[in-house]
């Protein structure tokens, strides 16, 4: 728990800051999981003797890091669940990517298929047997060293929708070797994707949450830092 950030708790909720690379739920690999990390911490601060409740609403694929929320009562997760599947939860994201584009905004809008045994997502045509449309609004923040800053709001949650959707439209994601390896050899090993901010009703209380995380400020995020104080006291406002 040394190196997971609290962001936000009360009753119903609890939002972290997920490290990059730790995986949110265990899965073959066996390395420890931010599920069970935060449950162990949810027992050892209320002295709880059984096994703490905890409700994964949403998810982060293991290479990306920021804000994450996951509910502590079974109301509060079947309440976010809802907003999440109505898509009333706003899920904005930091990356930088290869590239310059040549329109300042935009729409990106695919199908998309998994491959199960390669644990890959695809574009694919429209109606393809087990296709999802994937969403997302992208608006270009800075660009520099044939590089651009990128923020991304997604309108769908499809597995690896913003990896395959930028790659395939031509700017794959540094640090990202699965789906576009980055030109030359990259400084950094970690994939340059943040979850920035999510934003969404309170499941209990009639209010308004924003939980806002800042990405590291190591390479390639130190390319664009004063792009990105400014980007994250316009999205606080």
């Amino acid at each position: 728990m040394k190196n997971i950030k609290i962001l936000y708790e009360d009753n119903h909720l609890l939002a972290v800051e997920k490290p990059q690379n730790l995986p949110v739920q265990g899965d073959i690999s066996g390395d420890a999981d931010l599920l069970s990390l935060l449950k162990q911490y949810l027992r050892e601060k209320y002295n709880k003797k059984g096994e703490a409740f905890l409700g994964l609403v949403h998810r982060l694929d293991r290479p990306v890091g920021g804000a994450m929320i996951f509910a502590k009562t079974s109301k509060a997760a079947s309440r976010l669940s809802e907003q999440i599947r109505t898509r009333q939860v706003k899920k904005v994201y930091l990356a930088v990517v290869e590239g310059s584009f040549q329109t300042s905004s935009g729409t990106y809008r695919h199908y998309l298929v998994k491959n199960r045994e390669t644990n890959t997502v695809q574009v694919a045509a429209e109606g393809t047997a087990g296709s999802q449309e994937a969403i997302l609004h992208y608006k270009v923040l800075a660009q520099g060293e044939e590089k651009s800053l990128v923020r991304i709001e997604l309108e769908t949650g499809r597995p690896h929708q913003i990896r395959v959707q930028l790659s395939h439209s031509g700017h794959p994601l540094i640090g990202d070797e699965k789906y576009g390896k980055t030109s030359g050899k990259s400084p950094t090993k970690h994939l340059a994707l943040w979850s920035s901010q999510i934003a969404f009703k309170h499941p209990v209380k009639d209010e308004i949450i924003r939980i806002n995380s800042q990405p590291p400020q190591g390479h390639p995020w130190n390319l664009f830092l004063e792009s990105i104080d400014q980007f994250v006291k316009e999205e606080r406002i």
